[in-house]
């Protein structure tokens, strides 16, 4: 009976701070590049408009405000935060910077530096983050796959933040998910990463 007790009540804690980390959100900031600007597509199959429809399908009224700008680095991202955060009132940022940097072969250590500085300046503001990954190309060399590809975990662990491991996980390399380009996702493939990025969002919210 004793240790009947002792298991009711860990679970009870256990499920009181699951409850306490959850989120109350209203609006979210999606924060990256081309990959969630909605490069290429019409406006209809934007991710923010995409994700608020999803969402709302499911019976949150989120509204999802598009702050991603093509092309962008992550030191890009570090010159315009702290304008986005002054022009939006927001609960949740996610964060979707550094596939420009991997393109252009930016050193990761710099590009994780930057996204740092990022990350810090929003947490200063009280304001959620969701980061969503990326991963390298092999062709830039395993060397540098190997050192980009620890970037977003790092920061994940080092800010406890939570993590979407790779923003193009069932999309990436799959012609029939892609524009010509081979990059950018088209509408199909916006459908996917709005589920990958709703189920991530669903986890942290009340």
């Amino acid at each position: 009976m004793k240790k009947l007790l002792v298991f009711i009540f860990l679970t009870l804690i256990v499920y009181g701070c699951s409850d306490n980390n959850k989120i109350a959100v209203k609006k979210i900031l999606l924060f990256g590049d081309s990959l969630m600007s909605g490069y290429g597509l019409s406006e209809e199959h934007h991710l923010s408009i995409v994700l608020e429809e999803n969402l709302k399908s499911e019976g949150y009224d989120i509204e999802v405000i598009n702050g991603s700008v093509s092309g962008d680095t992550s030191l890009d991202g570090l010159d315009r935060i702290e304008e986005a955060l002054s022009e939006y009132n927001v609960d949740l940022i996610i964060l979707g910077l550094g596939a420009n940097d991997m393109m252009r072969r930016i050193n990761p250590q710099q590009t994780e530096q930057n996204l740092e500085k990022i990350i810090k300046i929003i947490q200063d503001k009280k304001i959620n983050i969701l980061l969503a990954g990326m991963v390298a190309s092999p062709s830039n060399g395993l060397d540098y796959k190997k050192k980009f590809d620890e970037i977003f975990p790092n920061l994940a662990k080092k800010y406890e933040l939570p993590l979407i491991p790779f923003l193009l996980d069932e999309v990436a390399l799959k012609p029939e998910l892609n524009l010509s380009d081979g990059i950018h996702p088209n509408d199909k493939g916006i459908l996917v990463i709005s589920k990958t990025v709703k189920k991530s969002i669903l986890n942290l919210i009340k």
